[in-house]
């Protein structure tokens, strides 16, 4: 009889196996024999036009005409944009931009100020 690894949540020496997956009967965790359990995705890092990293509350600049959807406005090149938010998605700034109110922008028109 294997002696199989403790659970690395709950430290239970109660894991069995379950095909290639090893579960643990008392927190209910599953992972595979042989990987290392603190292997986690990496955090997503968000750039701009230039490849710079930006974080919440940066001040960002355009770097190209933008077209308001549904409206005949449009953003200038040029345009700063204070204190932005970074989100998930295709459009991944959220941002207030004076004159215009809130937006979604992404990431690839803009540069860090």
């Amino acid at each position: 009889m294997s002696t199989l690894p403790p659970c690395p949540q709950c430290a239970s020496a109660y894991t069995y196996e379950d095909g290639a997956q090893l579960v643990c009967p008392e927190c209910g965790h599953e992972w595979r024999a042989g990987v290392p359990a603190d292997t986690e995705p990496a955090a997503k890092v968000w750039k701009d036009a230039h490849g710079n990293v930006l974080n919440d509350g940066d001040t960002v600049t355009l770097v190209k005409d933008l077209k308001i959807k549904g409206s005949s406005a449009v953003i200038k090149v040029g345009t700063k944009v204070k204190n932005i938010r970074l989100i998930e998605g295709d459009h991944d700034i959220d941002c207030k931009i004076d004159g215009f109110g809130p937006m979604q922008l992404k990431s690839e028109f803009i540069k860090k100020a």
